[in-house]
This record gives structure tokens, C-alpha cells and sequence, in this order.
């Protein structure tokens, strides 16, 4: 599967050029934690996450060029049967934190046995039950296919997760049980705050798009997940398209990484050259033309 976009490839190139000329380094710190369903219906998005995490770190990497790059890796279960109900940890490496290689290998660890899934438990343990390094960025990823089963014992609200994701100037990214649409009518893959989405090119390559909505979601995964993750500047991202497999699930982890590394990713400029970052780079946005 082609994990990483020929965009990011393309964006690569742009990174390596503006270090050649000085314009400074790329600074990558993070703290990625994965919340996944553990129930039955969800055995192909945990193999996926291995993989995925894989990729994301190896574009991490590529993009920073050689560069100090500090990732780590935690792993967040919920909606599993008894202990495996609540929001609750995986080791990962023997620790809350580990290598894309060690969190690979702890997606082994989690459960297919639940029926009932809260989200909101799963990501309050990932902000509250780890210790998230102030330097860096913190990523939280959703992984779930269904909508939020309130489990009653707690006073999790849309309101007091967002505030906390707030608190800590977490990204949310939500791939869950929702149909996205671009302004064109195509399908879209995922979606960023204000209508820019993402759609599948036939090739396992994607390209943007604009007008781009949710159109559907399964119960409340609209209200409760899909407007939580833009509302911190996350994405959300439509789950059955991965399900699909072949090309349009190429497509979509290909989107995935990429936005996740445009999320990530923190330029550390030399103050004089700052002006040559407006050389095609957008404040070293990373502004690219998404071809395939």
C-alpha cells in the first residue's frame, strides 16, 4: 500500500531546498496517542493503525531531513468488555510511550469483546493519565465505528473534552462512522475546518478539494466527534472509506499522513533569513499542489 502522498514527497524536496539555502530547521516533537474502540467490529482498524503509525513516523523523518526528530507513541483503549470498558492504557515498550515499532507491535494487545463504546472516557484518559511533554505536540487520534455511548459513570461533555483538549493545545483527529462530501458532490475522504477536504484519485493518491461538509454520521458521531476534532483544528475522516480497501484505502492513509504531518510539523527559522520562507513555503506551511 502506498502510504505517503507523492504531495509529501513533493513537500520533501521544498524542505530540502530551504534548509540548502539556510532558511532553517524543521522541528518535530510529538506525542501521539491513538484512542481506539475495542469492540468486535473493529479487528481491520487495529491492524491499520500499526501500519499507519509506521508510516507516519518514517514521513516524520523524511520531512525533517535529518534534523532531531522526538515521536512517541500511546496507545488508548475503550468500549472492550469488563476492565476494557473505560477509557484505560496499553503498554507500549513496556511504558506509556513508545517507538512506532513497539506501538506496532501493542496493537496486538487490544480487545475485540465490547458492545458499547464512549469516547469521550478514551480520549480524557489519553489527556489526563499521561504525562504529555510541554514541547511538544500533542496528537490524539479517535478511532471508533460507532457513535458515543454515554457510560453514565462519568460527566464527560462535548463541552469539558474540548476544553481540555484546549488545555492542552491537543490536535484531535476523528476517523469514525461519518460521510463526508466535497462542493463538487464527490465523495471525500476526510475534512479540515472550513471546507477543505480530500478525495481518492483512482491511483492511491488523493487531491484536495473545497466546499467539503459532513453529510451524514452514524447516531451523534457528527456533534460529538466530528465538530470536536475541527473544532481544535484536527480533521475527520470517513472510516468506511478505509474500509473499502484497495486504492481508495491507499488513498486515504496516504491523506491521513500527510495532514498529520502538515499538523505536526514547527519551523525553527534563523531570523535572518525569515523573508525566505515566504518563497513558496507559506511560513513553511508547507503550501502544496496535491497530485498524484
Amino acid at each position: 500500500m502506498k502510504f505517503i502522498s507523492n504531495s509529501l514527497k513533493a513537500a520533501v524536496g521544498a524542505v530540502a531546498l530551504s534548509m540548502s539555502v539556510g532558511a532553517g530547521a524543521v522541528a518535530i516533537t510529538t506525542d501521539v496517542i491513538t484512542v481506539v474502540d475495542e469492540s468486535g467490529s473493529m479487528s481491520g482498524e487495529h491492524a491499520w493503525l500499526g501500519g499507519m503509525i509506521t508510516s507516519l513516523d518514517s514521513a516524520f523523518n523524511t520531512v525533517a531531513a535529518g534534523d532531531p526528530v522526538s515521536t512517541q507513541y500511546g496507545l488508548v483503549g475503550f468500549g472492550g468488555a469488563g476492565s476494557h470498558l473505560a477509557g484505560h492504557k496499553h503498554s507500549v515498550g513496556g511504558g506509556d510511550f513508545g517507538t512506532a515499532a513497539q506501538y506496532s507491535a501493542a496493537t496486538g494487545s487490544l480487545k475485540l469483546d465490547g458492545s458499547f463504546e464512549d469516547g469521550y472516557s478514551g480520549i480524557h484518559t489519553a489527556l489526563n493519565d499521561y504525562t504529555l511533554r510541554p514541547a511538544a505536540r500533542t496528537n490524539i487520534i479517535l478511532v471508533t465505528d460507532e457513535d458515543r455511548d454515554n457510560l453514565g459513570s462519568n460527566s464527560h461533555t462535548y463541552k469539558s473534552i474540548l476544553k481540555n483538549l484546549k488545555a492542552e493545545k491537543a490536535l484531535l483527529n476523528a476517523v469514525v462512522n461519518a460521510r463526508f462530501r466535497c462542493g463538487d458532490g464527490s465523495s471525500a475522504l476526510g475534512i479540515t475546518k472550513g471546507g477543505k477536504g480530500f478525495k481518492a484519485d483512482g491511483s492511491g493518491g488523493f487531491t484536495p478539494c473545497t466546499g467539503a461538509s459532513a453529510i451524514s454520521g452514524d447516531g451523534s458521531t457528527i456533534a460529538d466527534y466530528v465538530n470536536m476534532a475541527l473544532a481544535t483544528g484536527g480533521a475527520a475522516w470517513d472510516l468506511n472509506q478505509l474500509r473499502t480497501g484497495g486504492l481508495t484505502a491507499d488513498s486515504f492513509t496516504a491523506a491521513f499522513v500527510d495532514v498529520k504531518v502538515q499538523e505536526t510539523i514547527r519551523p525553527v527559522p534563523e531570523p535572518a533569513t525569515m523573508a525566505l520562507l515566504g518563497l513558496g513555503l507559506a511560513g513553511f506551511g508547507l503550501r502544496r499542489k496535491l497530485k498524484s
